[in-house]
């Protein structure tokens, strides 16, 4: 494969690294007080992470997806929102966003490409009627992304219910559903040092429990007792001993079942971290070594958010112990890192600390009413404005729809995606809790979210290493990137240096090239491919003609650890079940052309080449059966040659007065024809149109000897043959945006109507943005379903403040 450094345009700004700690005082315990400044092992280290994170780019997507729940053959909508992973402003990087849905296995069953604009885009997903009930994962990622862990996509569970089929309701229930996990402080339980053990008990959906516990030792004697706060968290502090383990916590559940599971083992000797408030302004931390030879030894501290330091400090241990104390202030808002460092510069702690970040865009959504009739116009005023209520603009996503026992809202939303999920592993329940509760109780649970979800963009070998970081994928910058490999046909070795060429026959006339490099790798910028096609690729077969071609799938085969929770629905939900299958057919059978609408798209008819220096229509000169005497009777720019190997074209070349010696690129409705003696024997009668270049045409690094296009009256090549050596793949490009349907009840007659409006989602508009004003109205009509409904809005201001809102009113059924 080959390998991509992200170029020096694209670096952040440098994070400043000084002679002094930021922020820090540092303290010994036992009484001694001394400071350490930093070290030049410290200013290393803060200078490896912070070259690392200027080439190591994070980026982020989100996806407001217009509903948690949908029924086979309905339409899934989706916003994407690119953000910077750093400092969360929308980021203009990639232009293309890679959009699966998967099953409870991982394996896809849909795939779209959508293409960027200024960070953002839209799409749709029409559900297939064959896929069975269950939950599925959305996930999405860009090129760029896929040089990182697939963990680092967006994802989002979603329910698919096909009522077409049994949904198999009926579940058993057993302990092997349950998970108990246990995770010490900073990583290590440690011979004689005290440590706080964090734990998280789930159900099989990955759903909390409340529940109590027991700690016992080896003999079976209980140590002490714990119970969950929320969300099946929590954490109690223990001192391990060199008789007392292996140790076992006992897990009493809701059901009266008991769980029996072993603690992670015991180290002899060891690090341990201990990150405590120390005061309201001061974060305490403690650092314990028992290892063996090394009371004095010198440790760092770093800590990150978002892959920049906000502090950093060296300290020595006096008699295995250490203490630093933090100011709080200096700490980023959200995900901060802790890293110990030993004196060998190698991690051996790190734990993660939570700063609630400050109100961010405030959204507000309101009706002019608080219920409406059947058919009856909607006006929807938003308004948007930052952290001191002054407007702010702002670019967001709405989404209207039908509350049931269906569906739930505990999908992520923009706001906590950005600043919790998408830096945590695994499942989060409630990751608004995090963000919105205040208290002694939602501090504690935020620190036992901390304790349990630990984990790291990447791998400090990689920061450390002596040489920049290789990447694998490019992003996309301007366009759909095609990658594929050349190898030798009989080798099947890599072919390095080979020029390969791509179209897709069209009247539009667009060709592609790229020269592979030393692993074979071709890539090809697509700028404008839309929907399915029919790719064509080859090499030049006059010159290169024992290589073969293989397209690489665009789509990441990496995925992350776990499975989607199984499916939740009980028999209470049957009836809201049988009210929604009966909207989507109603939807399907009245109004399916109005859902398969797609929007115009305006493309440049105009060939890659641009305005040719020649242009025959040939219906306008008498037409002949054989194209060499078309050639010779009406284009002066191009000279007919017959040598030993058959004809031969020599384009004039103006500029310099000559003529070319080798052929021109030729081209049949774009698709390059690099055997002469094929299209001299196509019929010229099913050619319509001829454009001619009379001088070098450059294409990137490849030159060509003029161009020859011939263009036939459908574009579809008439029949023509193309080389047995070149590669026919179809390929998808860019999704075509499809047309929200939304019915107007303007007038009294379109009240009448007799088709029935059976609508769950009664709108959708992907691209809405307020004005410097802070405001916008927005107008939708209701259906013929009385209930309760959710409006959604999402969005992201130009300086990356993220917000959502949520707000319903009342459809009531005419009387």
């Amino acid at each position: 494969m080959g390998f991509y450094t992200l170029p020096s345009f694209f670096h952040r700004k440098a994070f400043a690294t000084g002679t002094r700690a930021v922020g820090l005082s540092v303290a010994l315990l036992l009484g001694a007080q001394v400071a350490y400044g930093q070290s030049d092992s410290l200013s290393t280290l803060a200078h490896q992470f912070n070259a690392y994170s200027q080439q190591a780019l994070p980026e982020k997507l989100y996806l407001h997806l217009d509903r948690p729940l949908y029924l086979s053959g309905e339409i899934l909508w989706f916003k994407i929102n690119a953000v910077d992973g750093t400092n969360h402003k929308p980021l203009p990087l990639s232009k293309v966003a890679y959009v699966e849905v998967l099953d409870k296995e991982q394996r896809p069953v849909l795939q779209t490409k959508v293409q960027l604009l200024q960070a953002k885009g839209q799409g749709s997903l029409v559900l297939p009627a064959s896929l069975a009930s269950g939950n599925y994962t959305v996930r999405a990622y860009t090129s760029w992304m896929k040089n990182f862990p697939a963990d680092y996509f967006f994802h989002s569970t979603i329910t698919i219910l096909n009522t077409r089929a049994s949904l198999g309701l009926k579940t058993a229930k057993d302990s092997a559903a349950y998970s108990v996990q246990f995770f010490p402080e900073g990583g290590n339980l440690v011979k004689g040092v005290a440590s706080k053990v964090a734990f998280k008990i789930t159900d099989k959906a990955g759903r909390g429990l409340a529940a109590t516990g027991t700690l016992l030792d080896q003999q079976g004697k209980a140590l002490q007792s714990f119970t969950t706060l929320k969300y099946g968290l929590g954490h109690f502090t223990f001192t391990p001993t060199e008789t007392g383990g292996p140790y076992t916590a006992v897990v009493k559940l809701p059901t009266k079942e008991a769980l029996s599971r072993k603690l992670p083992p015991v180290a002899a000797q060891g690090y341990v971290l201990r990150v405590e408030d120390a005061s309201p302004q001061q974060l305490r931390v403690a650092i314990e070594s028992t290892v063996a030879g090394q009371p004095t030894e010198e440790l760092f501290l770093l800590g990150h958010s978002r892959q920049q330091v906000s502090v950093s400090a060296a300290t020595r241990l006096q008699d295995g112990k250490a203490v630093l104390l933090l100011d709080k202030s200096k700490l980023a808002e959200g995900i901060t890192h802790l890293t110990v460092f030993n004196h060998e510069k190698k991690p051996v702690c790190e734990r993660l600390y939570f700063t609630r970040p400050a109100p961010q865009l405030q959204i507000s959504a309101s009706t002019a009413q608080k219920s409406y009739g059947s058919r009856e116009k909607v006006s929807l005023q938003l308004t948007t404005a930052n952290q001191q209520a002054q407007p702010l603009a702002a670019n967001m996503s709405v989404a209207v729809f039908r509350l049931d026992s269906l569906a739930t809202l505990d999908a992520p939303n923009i706001l906590s995606y950005l600043w919790l999920t998408s830096d945590l592993k695994g499942t989060i329940e409630n990751p608004d809790y995090y963000l919105t509760a205040a208290g002694p109780e939602a501090d504690e649970a935020r620190e036992n979210l901390m304790l349990t979800h630990g984990w790291s963009r990447f791998r400090w070998t990689d920061v450390l290493a002596k040489q920049a970081p290789a990447f694998e994928h490019v992003p996309e910058l301007n366009a759909l990137s095609v990658r594929g490999r050349i190898l030798n046909k009989t080798t099947g070795q890599p072919a390095p240096g080979i020029y390969a060429y791509m179209a897709t026959p069209s009247r539009r006339v667009q060709l592609y090239n790229a020269l592979s490099n030393e692993q074979g790798i071709i890539q090809f910028e697509a700028s404008e491919l839309y929907g399915p096609n029919d790719l064509i690729v080859q090499t030049n077969t006059s010159r290169d003609s024992v290589y073969r071609i293989e397209l690489l799938n665009p789509f990441s085969l990496s995925y992350r650890a776990g499975r989607v929770a199984p499916l939740q629905v009980s028999e209470a939900d049957k009836q809201d079940i049988v009210n929604r299958s009966l909207e989507m057919q109603v939807q399907n059978a009245y109004f399916s052309r109005q859902q398969a609408l797609f929007k115009p798209r305006l493309t440049d008819s105009m060939a890659f080449y641009g305005k040719p220096d020649e242009a025959y229509m040939l219906d306008a000169f008498t037409r002949f059966k054989v194209l060499e005497e078309v050639m010779r009777e009406y284009v002066p720019g191009v000279q007919v040659r017959i040598r030993k190997d058959g004809f031969h074209f020599m384009n004039m070349d103006h500029l310099n007065n000559a003529i070319f010696p080798e052929n021109p690129m030729v081209l049949l409705d774009g698709v390059p024809v690099f055997d002469i003696n094929k299209i001299m024997a196509f019929d010229p009668l099913k050619i319509q149109k001829l454009d001619v270049i009379t001088s070098n045409y450059f294409q990137g690094s490849a030159q060509y000897s003029g161009i020859v296009s011939f263009t036939t009256y459908k574009g579809d090549l008439a029949g023509f043959p193309v080389d047995s050596r070149a590669l026919i793949q179809e390929y998808e490009g860019f999704q075509q945006q499809r047309e929200f349907y939304s019915p107007s009840y303007a007038t009294p007659e379109d009240k009448q109507r007799r088709l029935p409006d059976l609508r769950n989602l009664l709108y959708w508009n992907p691209d809405v943005t307020t004005t410097a004003a802070g405001s916008q109205t927005l107008e939708f009509y209701t259906g013929d379903q009385a209930g309760t409904y959710m409006i959604v809005a999402q969005g992201i201001s130009p300086n990356g403040l993220a917000g959502t809102a949520r707000f319903t009113f009342e459809v009531k059924q005419a009387l």
